[in-house]
């Protein structure tokens, strides 16, 4: 293998891992939020912006992978 082959394998796989476990937790966050507001409508305001602020971290984590990729 030649270094020009790792390197490309490490950035796909950074990416791959980096975009995958980001979108997992955006989902599960959405998801347990739509689940709460279900459950108690009134709160759905106290819920929000928890959960945007939720994702906006998660998504930061995807951003620093592909900075990563962009590095190597």
């Amino acid at each position: 293998m030649t270094t020009e082959m790792i390197k490309m394998l490490a950035s796909a796989g950074a990416i791959a891992i980096g975009g995958l476990a980001p979108a997992l937790a955006i989902g599960f966050i959405g998801s347990k939020a739509m689940e709460a507001i279900g459950r108690n409508p009134e709160a759905a305001g106290k819920i929000f912006t928890p959960m945007l602020l939720g994702m906006a971290f998660a998504e930061a984590i995807a951003i620093y992978s592909l900075v990563v990729v962009f590095i190597l």
